[in-house]
């Protein structure tokens, strides 16, 4: 809305310079504007008293992050009040912990194996059933495609045979090879040029059967799913897969709780950006993991508002989504470690009472905690409080850190190092000590597959989520393969026994294709010593075996002719004719 300015004459300004004592007189009169007559809308009324303490409207959609109340998690005023009024300092304070003591002989694989080989270890996880169940969906995708498919046109998919479940389990083993064997592209993997030429990967599949498995790789019915489930894409082998890892281990006594992010920069609805992470952009999954083990016990995948948790009460989201993994676990004694964005007072209250311990970072400013002295710290410094259950800590190290625990006494230990500027020994909390320690599982586990992740870039995003699955079954599998066996291997030595194993028992040998694009020149042949030698009998030739001249059918000093020959050179693989051919493949850089 625009506003005219009127210009003020000499008799008017000096009015208001001897009138300017009496503001009544000039707050009563109506203004020239026409919106100072209409009320402000809702959202401004709050601005313009700052301090105003009326609380905003709760009609409002909370947050992803955010409970009902809208404070992220934090308790309720009654619950505050009942174990934040009475913290206190202490100096020698033993928290009383879980009224449970935690049984470890009940810990460990629960499906003990006669014979615990790599493949049945991670067989355990990706059951024949789940892969039949793959198949049958692939099958039914891939008709849907050709159906599709305009009347006349030709492609891969006019060339579609149905897949089984050992060419499934040999299409997931050349996936799993994909992720120590890198290269820029997929069909890099079928390259024919010398220098980049990885012929394993023909025996397994040809190029264009490959690429049509992935394409019609698929995991649920579209006709059935539930569309209001924003992972009905992958929902089943979601679901298969965690149930498997609960039913075949039974973690010890510590537990972590973190996020993970996979990595996904295209459109998709519940996409996360964490700048803390690696990847930064991705799909963020809460992950559970066994602390002395490395297990991945549990995952939920952040979908928003729809993130299959069950809801409580006073804890937000962060205290749901701790409840909802901990759920088979609680009243065990246990102890659970995660870090500032799911500690709470509150939580950890909920926790003990239900025999969990917990330990883990807090922020400062959570509703519940002390308030500390406001005085600066020096480096080592530390100040305890204790409210009879809970220990909460303010240690300065590079900077203020804040720790919450309900299993941790009010002491300082060691920490091996030694100061080399003071000569003086380290010490440090003891709760800070035991987080450092046991925290970093769920990153741990991300590292390890990192080194040979199978994901690859990939226009769907439950397809990746599928392969970032496997990888953690696989690494699963590792730890239980360690458990039974008590052989101590390195986690790739595992996945090469385990994709050995699988392609013994699944795999069926190809006939390598004859056709194609002719092989690119071997780069050495023009500089090594080369010598002529017969070309190897096949069964069906025998003695008259022969081979397409290299030289006669691409040269370009004369006209290409389809000539055969039972001659070759060793060194470069690559059929000659004796004379001339031989001599000039290995002499003229243009033959």
């Amino acid at each position: 809305m625009s506003f005219k300015r009127r210009q003020l004459t000499n008799v008017e300004i000096l009015e208001i310079f001897l009138n300017s004592d009496n503001e009544s007189e000039y707050e009563s009169q109506e203004s020239d504007s026409d919106s100072d007559s209409e009320e402000l809308p809702p959202n401004l009324v709050a601005i313009e008293n700052p301090e105003s303490e009326v609380p905003l409207s709760t009609d409002e959609v909370p947050g992803p992050f955010e409970d009902a109340g809208g404070d992220g998690g934090r308790p309720t005023v009654d619950e505050v009040q009942e174990f934040c009024g009475s913290w206190k300092a202490a100096s020698h304070f033993t928290p009383p912990g879980p009224a449970v003591c935690f049984d470890e002989s009940q810990s460990g694989v629960q499906r003990p194996l006669p014979f615990p080989t790599e493949a049945e270890c991670f067989k355990l996880f990706l059951t024949e059933e789940l892969v039949g169940n793959i198949v049958q969906e692939t099958n039914r995708y891939a008709l849907e495609l050709q159906e599709k498919r305009e009347p006349g046109v030709r492609g891969k998919l006019a060339k579609w045979v149905t897949t089984t479940i050992s060419e499934m389990y040999t299409f997931l083993v050349t996936v799993l090879l994909m992720g120590i064997v890198k290269k820029n592209s997929l069909r890099d993997y079928w390259s024919t040029d010398p220098m980049f030429a990885t012929p394993f990967f023909a025996t397994l599949f040809s190029q264009d059967r490959f690429l049509i498995l992935l394409r019609c790789l698929h995991f649920v019915n579209n006709a059935t799913a539930i569309l209001s489930d924003p992972l009905y894409k992958i929902r089943i082998v979601l679901i298969s897969l965690t149930s498997a890892f609960g039913r075949v281990f039974v973690p010890y006594k510590d537990l972590c709780i973190d996020e993970s992010l996979m990595l996904w920069k295209g459109r998709l609805a519940f996409r996360q950006y964490i700048p803390s992470k690696r990847h930064r952009f991705g799909v963020k999954f809460f992950v559970m993991c066994d602390v002395k083990t490395g297990f991945v016990q549990d995952i939920i995948v952040y979908t928003g508002s729809t993130t299959d948790i069950k809801h409580y009460e006073g804890l937000g989201v962060s205290g749901s989504v701790v409840m909802t993994m901990l759920a088979p676990h609680l009243g065990k004694g246990h102890t659970l470690y995660v870090d500032n964005w799911y500690s709470s007072p509150t939580l950890f209250q909920h926790l003990l009472s239900n025999s969990t311990g917990a330990c883990g970072t807090v922020r400062s400013n959570r509703k519940g905690m002390p308030a500390f002295g406001c005085r600066k710290m020096q480096r080592g410094e530390v100040e305890f409080q204790e409210n009879g259950q809970q220990l909460a800590v303010k240690w300065h190290d590079k900077r203020d850190v804040h720790v919450l625990s309900t299993v941790h006494t009010a002491t300082m230990s060691a920490t091996g190092k030694v100061d080399h500027l003071t000569g003086e020994r380290k010490i440090k909390p003891d709760c800070v000590l035991d987080y450092n320690l046991k925290m970093g599982a769920v990153d741990k586990a991300d590292m390890i597959n990192s080194f040979v992740e199978c994901t690859r870039k990939t226009t769907k995003w439950y397809k990746k989520i599928f392969f970032q699955l496997i990888d953690i079954a696989v690494l699963n599998g590792s730890i239980v393969h360690r458990q039974l066996t008590g052989k101590v291997i390195t986690y790739q030595k595992y996945r090469e026994n385990l994709m050995r194993e699988l392609l013994e028992e699944h795999h069926t040998p190809r006939r390598p294709s004859t056709g194609g694009r002719p092989a690119v020149d071997n780069p050495l042949r023009l500089t090594a010593r080369h010598f002529p030698c017969k070309v190897p009998q096949t069964a069906a030739q025998g003695s008259r075996t022969r081979r397409h001249c290299k030289v006669c059918l691409s040269g370009a000093r004369r006209s290409k002719q389809r000539k055969m020959t039972k001659y070759m050179c060793l060194a470069c693989d690559t059929p000659l004719c004796i004379s001339p051919c031989f001599e000039e493949y290995h002499m003229l850089k243009h033959y």
